[in-house]
């Protein structure tokens, strides 16, 4: 019952973040439109003063405006198709390769010489998620580091104790160490996910912004061109 539960979820999950990214794109295609139209406007209907003005940097502008206008259009049509079409084996690459990557970078970079960085980033992957391992703490047993002199007897790292303390990682029972279902990638796919819908969110209200700013413009110019006759 929990399993059918957790896949309606995941369900209704893909499907909000569906049509988010479709809004989202939605409102990119009509910025990209509206900019693309003030460039053809500012050519069409100004082309006139193009020819008694010193500097081309007015045409410039326009065609700046044009072309920006049709990329983002073009980039906003990709995304629509994308969408519907529901590529869900891209997705689906994607998440396996997050997941190789991270079973592979803490198998054979873990506490290397100079990847320190690496290392770091991996303890607190795990303290920070609660979690050990990337499918689970059994992941350390392949580990370049486990299987080294330099590891003391250790089966997983410290970090995936509860309290981290020194050589703590020699005892792995549950009581020890973070043992959680489907490991750091579950806990890292959850996080990307919802950084996913706030970066949506996001990206909506400023696309929102940017066409309040357009229809003021519009009105203000129009407003200009009524006060000067």
């Amino acid at each position: 019952m929990s399993h059918f539960n957790k896949a309606e979820q995941d369900d209704w999950m893909t499907v909000y973040l569906k049509y988010l990214l479709f809004v989202f794109n939605f409102f990119f295609w009509v910025g990209g439109a509206a900019v693309m139209a003030v460039g053809i406007w500012t050519l069409v209907e100004k082309s006139d003063y193009l020819n008694i003005l010193a500097s081309s940097t007015f045409a410039v502008s326009a065609y700046i405006l044009i072309f920006a206008g049709g990329l983002v259009m073009i980039t906003g049509f990709l995304g629509f198709c994308a969408i519907i079409r529901e590529q869900r084996s891209c997705l689906s690459a994607l998440s396996e390769e997050l997941k190789q990557h991270l079973t592979q970078t803490l198998t054979e970079n873990y506490a290397v010489p100079g990847k320190t960085h690496i290392t770091h980033s991996i303890d607190r992957l795990q303290q920070d998620f609660k979690c050990c391992g990337s499918n689970s703490s059994a992941d350390w047993q392949h580990s370049v580091y486990i299987l080294s002199v330099e590891s003391s007897g250790r089966v997983v790292p410290d970090s995936c104790c509860k309290t981290v303390t020194f050589k703590c990682g020699k005892r792995d029972h549950p009581s020890n160490i973070y043992k959680v279902e489907g490991g750091c990638i579950t806990k890292l796919e959850q996080f990307l996910a919802d950084h996913l819908l706030i970066m949506g969110a996001v990206g909506i209200g400023v696309a929102c912004l940017q066409s309040c700013g357009m229809i003021f413009t519009c009105c203000l110019h129009r407003r200009i061109k009524m006060d000067s006759y």
